[in-house]
């Protein structure tokens, strides 16, 4: 059995030898959610394989249950089958909690636009804060009734009522320089709408690899989308057939952290079960790698990274890759020259305004950082100081931290339970590097 993780504080203990390691990490969240999604829409069961199981998936998996849907949850086969039901919705009305899950609750409104009754879906305190209003008013374009539940008509962010008949579909415009979120939410209900749906993006899209990943996980799932780029997408009304299983990938996003460990700790590193063929977005994190200078190659069973002889900063635009731009902030005190983080606006409005909270821990274990509204510019250090790392209840801010603590001794990890988000047994794998 696992060791239970304090949930107060955690020491992260200097490694004393250089890496020769393999990890393997958990199941991708976001093609786990998407594949739950998709798969409730389909007509019949589908099993996802290698899925992830954390509290956002939880919360996930949770809505669909109360929404009258049969899911299986295997969690020691890592396996979940879901009865999907053709586009409908089986329960009438449900109050559903997201706690800080915002795929789920941007996925989840989309859908309960299709059902027949009426939903209320709220979350946490910091769920409450996160945008959603671009979404709720792009499927009021579409016809869906979604309102505050004081009454508002154009709600901000959760909670949210919703008065479903069905979306109707026609014509929607979004922006997309908030959350690509938005586009795959409407891009996953639209086959299920009652007209062709037409969607225009009106600014530049944030994070695109993820779109990618929706509509290729539509793919798999039988529903083909035309698309002009990333601009203009046409979905024509469609069923999306069930999948005997849909395997998922490693996370790219948690293997970020264990391949910049050898950048850090020298040696190599192996995560398995990667390949840089998949379609996630943040595999170019690897790339960055390069740039800094250590090598990554592709081997049979995965994805290994060995460390530079001496580690370069780098002038790096993250905006598709905003979810390891703490990696590389924990990273780049470390390197020879300076590192400029450009093009994350958008991790402002994550589980923590993540741009503040990197800027305020590297500031509290001593390095010299400049903050911008988009990123961040830090410098390399050479003399660390010990320090509880706060953690602002922010999965990502505690993982990219403790790689800190393997090198810097008297590093701590306020909260390192909030890793359950998406990765409960990070802190196991990491003490597996000894």
């Amino acid at each position: 059995m696992t060791p239970e993780i304090p949930t107060q504080i955690l020491d992260i203990i200097p490694l004393q030898k250089t890496l020769d390691a393999r990890v393997r990490v958990p199941g991708s969240k976001s093609l786990t959610n998407r594949a739950l999604l998709i798969a409730a829409l389909a007509d019949g069961f589908s099993t996802l394989t290698n899925a992830l199981f954390s509290d956002d998936s939880f919360y996930f998996a949770n809505a669909l249950q109360n929404l009258g849907f049969r899911i299986n949850l295997e969690p020691e086969k890592a396996g979940i089958t879901v009865g999907g039901l053709g586009g409908k919705i089986p329960a009438e009305s449900a109050r559903l909690y997201v706690g800080n899950a915002g795929t789920a609750a941007r996925f989840l409104a989309a859908m309960l636009t299709l059902g027949q009754g009426d939903y209320f879906m709220e979350g946490d305190a910091r769920m409450h804060e996160r945008p959603i209003g671009d979404l709720v008013s792009a499927l009021r374009q579409l016809g869906a009734d979604l309102a505050a539940p004081d009454g508002g008509r154009e709600p901000a962010s959760l909670p949210l009522k919703i008065h479903a008949a069905g979306l109707p579909g026609g014509k929607a415009e979004i922006s997309g320089n908030i959350s690509s979120q938005f586009l795959s939410a409407l891009l996953m209900v639209a086959p299920c709408a009652a007209q062709t749906v037409e969607i225009t993006v009106t600014t530049e899209l944030a994070s695109k690899p993820y779109v990618d990943m929706t509509l290729a996980m539509m793919a798999d799932f039988g529903v083909a989308v035309e698309r002009e780029g990333y601009r203009r997408f046409l979905i024509q009304s469609a069923r999306y057939r069930a999948c005997r299983q849909v395997p998922i990938e490693p996370d790219a996003t948690a293997a970020s952290y264990f391949f910049a460990a050898p950048a850090l700790c020298g040696g190599s590193l192996l995560v398995e079960g990667l390949s840089r063929r998949s379609n996630q977005g943040d595999l170019a994190f690897l790339d960055v790698l390069a740039r800094m200078g250590c090598t990554v190659a592709e081997e049979a069973d995965g994805i290994r990274v060995r460390a530079a002889q001496a580690l370069s900063g780098v002038d790096v635009d993250m905006r598709d890759i905003p979810d390891t731009a703490q990696t590389l902030a924990a990273l780049a005190p470390f390197a020879c020259s300076a590192t400029r983080i450009r093009g994350i606006a958008s991790a402002r409005l994550k589980e923590t305004d993540r741009i503040a909270a990197a800027c305020a821990e590297l500031r509290r274990i001593g390095v010299q950082v400049e903050e911008f509204e988009d990123g961040m510019l830090i410098q390399p250090c050479t003399d660390f100081r010990p320090a509880v790392i706060k953690t602002y209840n922010d999965h990502r801010m505690a993982m990219a931290f403790s790689l800190v603590g393997l090198r810097v001794p008297g590093i701590s990890i306020e909260n390192p339970a909030c890793v359950s988000k998406t990765f409960p047994d990070f802190f196991r794998v990491l003490e597996g590097l000894r």
